[in-house]
Order: C-alpha cells, then sequence, then structure tokens
C-alpha cells in the first residue's frame, strides 16, 4: 500500500504582494518549485512567441509591453500552463464538455485553478482531503465533499474562472530548509494547518487583499462574503442533521413504549369487563327471577278471583239458609 505524499504533510504558501500565481502552481504541485522568477522567464518567453507570430501575420502595431505578465507580478493563465506542462499537467476550463464530469462530482478530480481579476489560488487534493490553498489564509482549509461542490458553485456564480488541472502529479517533493525558508512556503502536518484556522476563525475576519482601497462590490470580497455564510451553513446543516438524527432515535423508542402502553391498557380494559361478567350474569339472574314472580302472580290473579267468588257464593247460600230457618 502507498503511502501519503510528503509524510502526509501539506505544502502552503502565504500571500507575498501579488505572487498569487506562483503560490498557486506551487501548491497545485504541492511543493516549492516554482518562484516569480522562473514564472517571469515563461512569461517572457511566450511574449516574444506572441510578437513574432504578430509580426508574421503582418501586424502594424506589436505592443511593448506584456500580456502574460504585470509590473507587479501577476501572470497570465497562459504563464501557469507553461509551468505545468513542465510537469506533463493539462489544464482544462471547467466549461468544456471534456470537463463535463467534473462538474457533476468534482470530487472525482485532483486539482482546480480559480482565478478572478488579479488573484488566483486553488484547491487540492492531497492524500484523499480535499484543501483551499488560498494564499489569502494562513493554512490551508479543509473541504468536505459538500463544501468544494458548493464553493465550486459559488464561485461560478461570482464570475470566477475554473480550469481543472490533470496528469501525474508529483509524488515527493525533496523538504530542504533552503527550499522551504523562501519567505512565503511552509510545511503543515494536517491537524496543524486545522489548528491554525480554527486560531484565524476564532477573530472572525474575512481576509483582505493588500490592496485596502479594494471596494465591497468587488466580486472577490463578495466571495470571501459568501464563503463565510458557506461556513455558517454547513454549520447549520450539521446541527440540523444531529437533531433529526435526535429526533429519529426519540420516535424509535417513543413508538414501542407507546405500543406497550396501548397494551397495557388493552390488557387492564379486557381484565375489567372479564372481572364484570359474573355481575352481569347475576344481574342477569335477578332479573329474571323478578320477571318469573311478576309472571307468576299475574297468573294466579284470576285463579284467587274464582276462589274469592265460590266463597262468596257459599256464604250467600249458608245466609239463605239461616233465613229460611228463622222463619219455620
Amino acid at each position: 500500500m502507498e503511502g501519503p505524499s510528503n509524510g502526509g504533510m501539506l505544502y502552503h504558501e502565504a500571500q507575498e504582494s501579488k505572487l498569487c500565481a506562483v503560490h498557486c502552481v506551487n501548491t497545485v504541485l504541492q511543493g516549492p518549485f516554482f518562484s516569480e522568477f522562473d514564472l517571469a522567464a515563461l512569461a517572457s518567453d511566450l511574449d516574444r512567441k506572441e510578437r513574432q507570430m504578430m509580426l508574421e501575420g503582418g501586424g502594424d502595431f506589436v505592443p511593448d509591453e506584456s500580456h502574460n505578465v504585470s509590473l507587479d507580478g501577476d501572470f497570465s493563465i497562459q504563464v501557469l500552463e507553461k509551468a505545468l506542462e513542465v510537469w506533463d499537467l493539462q489544464v482544462i476550463p471547467l466549461s468544456c464538455p471534456v470537463a463535463e464530469p467534473a462538474q457533476i462530482d468534482p470530487e472525482l478530480e485532483n486539482a482546480f485553478i480559480c482565478h478572478l481579476q488579479d488573484h488566483w489560488f486553488c484547491f487540492r487534493k492531497v492524500n484523499g482531503e480535499w484543501y483551499n490553498f488560498d494564499s489569502l489564509y494562513a493554512a490551508p482549509q479543509h473541504l468536505s465533499k459538500f463544501y468544494l461542490s458548493a464553493s465550486l458553485d459559488t464561485l461560478k456564480g461570482f464570475g470566477w474562472s475554473i480550469f481543472i488541472v490533470r496528469g501525474n502529479f508529483p509524488k515527493e517533493c525533496p523538504i530542504t530548509s533552503s527550499e522551504a525558508s523562501n519567505g512565503y512556503g511552509q510545511w503543515l502536518m494536517p491537524e496543524d494547518a486545522e489548528r491554525i484556522t480554527k486560531s484565524c476563525n476564532s477573530v472572525q475576519r474575512p481576509p483582505h487583499r493588500t490592496n485596502q482601497n479594494q471596494q465591497l462590490s468587488d466580486p472577490l470580497v463578495q466571495y470571501r462574503e459568501s464563503e463565510m455564510l458557506l461556513d455558517a451553513e454547513e454549520d447549520e446543516d450539521l446541527k440540523a442533521a444531529i437533531a433529526a438524527s435526535l429526533m429519529d432515535s426519540s420516535l424509535a423508542v417513543a413508538v414501542p413504549v407507546a405500543g406497550a402502553l396501548q397494551q397495557n391498557e388493552n390488557k387492564n380494559s379486557n381484565g375489567e369487563n372479564k372481572a364484570g361478567t359474573p355481575q352481569n350474569e347475576n344481574k342477569k339472574e335477578e332479573d329474571d327471577l323478578k320477571d318469573a314472580i311478576a309472571t307468576s302472580l299475574v297468573d294466579s290473579s284470576p285463579a284467587m278471583a274464582a276462589s274469592e267468588a265460590g266463597a262468596s257464593q257459599k256464604e250467600n247460600k249458608t245466609s239463605s239458609g239461616e233465613n229460611k230457618a228463622g222463619t219455620s
């Protein structure tokens, strides 16, 4: 089994002047492979070829200024492409048809380069985990699968240009004190990067460019603000997921308990009904007895009446006999 690259360490470069293109290339490669002078040489070579093509094409005006490097150190995408070609890496716009799989599932890729105005940075997968290696941050920030996809969508929404980097990335970079001490490069263990990030987030201030006159309408600043909102949303999503999980657990416990209580109540009710059955039977017997007595009394009333009538007639006869005897 292949071990982690660079001993499991992350290479990060902090912002220096406007050298974010240099920082971006080096964090894609995960090592201090290029300096600003290396990229400037590539830019100069591109400028020379472009001028030559314009002259051969019969152009009347050949600009003296470079379109591949600015005076303050910003570089074009063509320079970044040439630098990565040295390592047999290909830069592909995310909007190209060949990049459609990355639009559906960006986690399948290994690196994304993001550019807007004069700022460059990359998302890079290192040892199976995604990180944001923006040089405006003090340390690389770990990205979940959801956060990677959401961040790319947010960047596209704010007009950023996004490129995929494909090919055979360097597996190892010789880590020497001279290479790592360029003033802005550092090697960090993932736990150290997380600790630095948490320490910076406790201040809760969005990172700012060196240009203090940058307006809030700047898409770069808008993205930073939306990035903070994404952090908050991810925390809220996590809390909601935990709450939903707890609620499901409560329901899972409550349903059997409610069923047991209902079953017990039914048993008690059945027991009460069964216990009341003899009383009902006794009451029925008493009612039947009363009905029988009443019926018997009703049935005996004519006999009693006839008997009384007979006795009355006998009494009349006796009375008549006595009268006759008195007359004689």
